[in-house]
Formats: structure tokens, C-alpha cells, sequence
């Protein structure tokens, strides 16, 4: 336990996200389920409120807490594999502790696209990454999980065991206990990664984008692809000018034929700039670590989307070339596929057919900065609301002071999944111990 005055105390205290600054009575590195269960039953006697931290990398801040106790699983990072593809990850373990694990046996887990994300988090909000439309989202590929209630209970959530519970963890966040070990399914990988970022200058950016969007239209499922626009970080040695980066990369490790005819049909429809391959899955699953260390002043906003025409188009590139700072983003996932197929009440994730799902992140490092580029998200999220087709992402959702906690759940589930979640709160968490997170609120 590590309580203020103590060496190494403001580290502990620390998110990624450098706006929330708090300031918990302790942090508690917790080494099993009995470390949890002892510390959730201390909060709920003390009446002290409980922060639940995995790889503490979420946007929202919500792996810290004033006042308060943090349940820190930073100590469980176990990854193991086993024959039939299962991969059980301990509940603080991150992505690249996950790839470390299961690239050299060529597979992957469906996960994020940044490595220091944790596992926890990303996949109980839902898990967007590289791999979604190969096979779903990281909440799509857990099979299994093991949690401490708020009653300091051990429950196991299975398609067997407490199948409602399971139902609820794929994308319900983490308001029903703290998961302490997941099971996924893996998935084979390319023994040779057929991944490519084409880049192009502002001056190419209307046809690059008009290009793209014809060329999502049909692709099949392993193609993966997002479209960013970014200033690059000095680390990058990419200028100081904004660029638009269309990142893709083929899934399927029999016909890598296939993938690299696709790469050159949209090569050939607007030639790149610049373009730089990748062939190693750790590399390229770590590639946009850099444009978000840890301390920068974050705030998101999501919305997803079906249509990219010239209203929206136009949107996209007035606020990209706004945009000449480094560290904030306009990211532009290409949904469907596996994702799309999902029935739309076999999760509690929303907007299973929606076409693209965008994230607008800021990061910077100066606070004499919040109030503008907080207003630069929030303006550009504004301005796409006209456009939405009613997704939002809990991971991809900064923390709004003041909101009406019902009225934000119901914006992200809908009043029926909302109604299945709030049933299951109220099973396993009645007095609402678990409410720093995007919450379910039992009242």
C-alpha cells in the first residue's frame, strides 16, 4: 500500500491522462483475489470510494479517485496460452503484454492499436483494433471471466456459468465486479504481416479520402483499415506539417495475395506521397505509442457513422486542417465485417452496422491549453452530430463533469440493453460500489 508522504507516492497516484489530478488516500498493489476482496471490503465498511485501476490508460481518468482507494492490478500481468488457442491474461496485463505472448506462437488476441492500453479496460468497453472486422471486438472474443464482487464474492462468467454476467462484461464497462483474469479466443496471424500506411500532404487529402471511401465498399473481412490525420511528433521525423496517414492491414494468413492486390488497387487510385510497411505484429501493434505518453492533458469524443459524402468530407477536412498542433488526431475506423455480423443484442456494444466509427483526440502537454483544444473536440464532435448514426464508444469517451449518469448510459446503450445492465448492477452491485467508470446507475 502506498499512502500520500510515502516514496513513490505521486507515480502511484498517476494516470495516463495528465488532466485528472487526484488524490487517493491509498493505492493498494493488490497480488490476488483475496488483496481485492480485503480492499473492496474495507471501502464499503469505510464508506471510501474505490477506483479500479488495470493499465490506467483510459481517457476518462477513471483508474484514480480524491479521497479515495485504488485497487491497482498492475502486479497481474500473467499471459498464458494454450493449445486450443485460449489465451487467459491476468486482469493488469496490457496489449503488448499479450502480444509478447502470443505473436511467437503466431497468434493474436483481437485487441487496441496502442500497446500500453490495458487489456481491462479495452475490453470492457468493447475493444476496437486492427483486428475488428477479421473477427470482432475484443469483447466479441472473451470466452471467460473471473471477478470479485462487490460482496467480495469470486464469480466466474461463462457461456456456462452466469451467461447474463458474460453478457454484461462484453461492453458493459467494469460495473460488476473486478475481473481478475480474462479468456480469449486467439486467432492465427500472417507469418509475414502484410500492413502499410500510405501518407499523404494536405494538397492530396480530398482525393485520398474520396479514394479511400470507395475502396472500403467492398473489402472483405481481414482487410483492416483507418484513416488518420495527424501532426506527427518530432519522434516520428516526419515534419511539422499535418498528415493523412490511410493505415491497412490484411488478417489472413493463407492468401496474402489477396491483401497485397488490395493495397494496390488503392496505391493505384491515389498514389501515395510516402508509404512505409510493416511486417512484424509487436511493431506494428506499438507503432502510435509515441502519440500518447503518459502525462499528456487528454479529452476525446466519438460518434459513429455511416456515410462519408461531401458534407461530411467536408467536415473532416476543415477540422484536420485546423489542426497544427501535435499530439491531438481525427481517426476514422472502417467498421463491418465480423463486427458488423454480431447480433446487435448478443453485446451490449451499440451500433453494430455502422459503416465507420470516428475518435477525435486531443493530447497535449501545457494546461494553459485545456480550454482550447477541449473546445476544439468538443466543436468538431458537434459539428459531425448532423451525421451520426447514434454510436458512441465508453473507451473512446472523455470525462464530462455534471452529466447525468442515467441520461449518458442511455445515450451509449439504449433503453433495452440499458434496462439488462441496470438488472445485473443491481445483482451484483446494488450499492453502486463500482461507479467510477462509465457508470450503470442502480437508482
Amino acid at each position: 500500500m502506498i499512502a500520500p508522504g510515502d516514496e513513490g507516492y505521486a507515480f502511484a497516484r498517476s494516470v495516463w491522462n495528465g488532466i485528472i489530478d487526484k488524490h487517493p488516500s491509498a493505492v493498494v498493489r493488490v497480488a490476488d483475489e483475496d488483496d481485492i476482496a480485503a480492499v473492496i471490503a474495507y471501502a464499503r465498511d469505510h464508506d471510501l470510494p474505490l477506483a479500479v485501476r488495470g493499465g490506467g490508460h483510459g481517457v476518462s481518468g477513471n483508474g484514480t479517485v480524491d479521497r479515495g482507494i485504488v485497487v491497482d492490478l498492475g502486479d497481474l500481468r500473467t499471459v498464458e496460452v494454450d493449445d486450443a488457442q485460449r489465451v487467459r491474461v491476468g486482469g493488469g496485463a496490457t496489449l503488448s503484454d499479450v502480444d509478447s505472448a502470443t505473436a511467437p506462437q503466431g497468434l493474436a488476441v483481437p485487441l487496441g492499436v496502442v500497446s500500453r492500453t490495458g487489456v481491462g479496460g479495452l475490453t470492457l468497453g468493447g475493444g476496437i483494433g486492427w483486428l475488428t472486422r477479421s473477427y470482432g471486438l475484443s469483447a466479441d472474443n472473451l470466452l471467460a471471466a473471473d471477478l470479485v464482487t462487490a460482496t467480495g464474492d469470486r464469480v466466474r462468467a461463462s457461456d456456462t456459468e452466469n451467461a447474463e454476467l458474460l453478457w454484461g462484461l462484453r461492453g458493459g464497462g467494469g460495473n460488476f465486479g473486478v475481473v481478475t483474469q480474462f479468456t480469449f479466443r486467439a486467432h492465427r496471424l500472417p507469418t509475414e504481416l502484410c500492413a502499410v500506411n500510405f501518407i499523404y500532404a494536405e494538397p492530396r487529402w480530398p482525393e485520398a479520402v474520396r479514394a479511400w471511401e470507395e475502396w472500403t465498399r467492398d473489402l472483405p473481412d481481414p482487410m483492416q483499415s483507418i484513416m488518420t490525420f495527424i501532426v506527427p511528433p518530432a519522434e516520428l521525423e516526419a515534419g511539422d506539417e499535418p498528415l493523412l496517414l490511410l493505415s491497412a492491414f490484411w488478417s489472413d494468413p493463407d492468401d496474402r495475395a489477396t491483401g497485397e492486390r488490395l493495397l494496390e488497387d488503392l496505391r493505384r487510385a491515389v498514389p501515395p506521397d510516402a508509404e512505409e510497411a510493416e511486417t512484424d505484429w509487436t511493431a506494428w501493434q506499438s507503432a502510435v505509442d509515441v502519440l500518447g505518453r503518459k502525462g499528456l492533458r487528454g479529452y476525446w469524443k466519438n460518434t459513429s457513422f455511416d456515410t462519408l459524402d461531401d458534407a461530411v468530407i467536408e467536415v473532416l477536412l476543415h477540422r484536420a486542417r485546423e489542426q497544427r498542433w501535435v499530439g491531438t488526431g481525427i481517426d476514422v475506423h472502417h467498421m463491418g465485417g465480423a463486427f458488423a455480423r454480431v447480433p446487435e443484442d448478443a453485446t451490449p456494444f451499440p451500433a453494430r452496422t455502422s459503416r465507420f466509427w470516428l475518435n477525435v483526440y486531443g493530447a497535449w502537454p501545457d494546461p494553459a491549453d485545456d480550454a482550447t483544444r477541449t473546445a476544439w473536440v468538443r466543436g468538431f464532435a458537434h459539428e459531425m452530430e448532423p451525421f451520426s448514426s447514434g454510436g458512441l464508444y465508453v473507451n473512446f469517451l472523455g470525462r464530462d463533469e455534471g452529466t447525468d449518469r442515467h441520461e449518458a448510459a442511455r445515450a451509449v446503450y439504449g433503453s433495452e440493453k440499458l434496462d439488462r445492465l441496470v438488472a445485473l448492477k443491481r445483482r451484483y452491485d446494488p450499492q453502486n460500489i463500482f461507479h467510477l467508470n462509465h457508470n450503470i446507475p442502480v437508482e
